[in-house]
């Protein structure tokens, strides 16, 4: 779990600026060489921290998926393999093993999605990508924000889709990081 944490916490810092600018370009429509004039200016009136925006509810989403993903992927893993030494793990075993793994994880971290891609996406064409200033909310209090306007159900909106998108990538992923890649040739 710790390892997996602390990886996704380097991968999210250096990710962000890039998950950022998808989310901009898939929400605004626009085009690669729009974004970068965007991304100029942004970073030219709120400078290079801007490129951050809403790193936290990234982090807290991210961090704990990675975390409980491989736990609970060695978990399921040990349960569909009965005795069988680890080394002989099926690939078949390990990428159902992800595949539930992910499936059951997205669904606490989803509330965390919600608020990033809001936080992301709500911002103005100028703010395209300007951090938050020093006094603005913690990612608790933009959770707070999106359960009192919508509800608790706002929350968890795109939660079949991202449930979904979780177990074959999951699957993929435990079965490639964990070098059990190499038993299917």
């Amino acid at each position: 779990m710790v390892a997996g944490a602390l990886a996704r916490l380097g991968t999210v810092t250096v990710a962000s600026p890039l998950e950022l600018v998808r989310t901009k370009l898939q929400a605004r429509h626009l085009a690669s060489r729009e974004l970068g004039a965007g991304v100029r200016a942004a970073v030219a009136q709120g400078g290079w921290r801007s490129l951050w925006l809403c790193w936290g509810p990234t982090a807290l989403r991210d961090v704990p998926f990675s975390a409980l993903c491989w736990f609970n992927h060695e978990l399921v893993k040990g349960w569909l393999s009965g005795r069988r030494p680890k080394d002989q793990t099926s690939v078949g075993v390990s990428s159902v093993a992800g595949g539930i793994s992910g499936m059951v994880v997205a669904t606490p971290t989803l509330p965390f999605d919600v608020v990033k891609t809001q936080g992301q996406v709500t911002r103005g064409a100028v703010e395209a990508v300007r951090t938050m200033p020093p006094h603005a909310a913690s990612p608790w209090l933009l959770l707070r924000g999106t359960r009192a306007e919508p509800g608790t159900r706002g929350l968890f909106t795109g939660f079949l889709l991202r449930t979904l998108q979780a177990a074959p990538s999951c699957a993929t992923a435990t079965v490639i990081s964990t070098n059990e890649f190499d038993r299917i040739f």
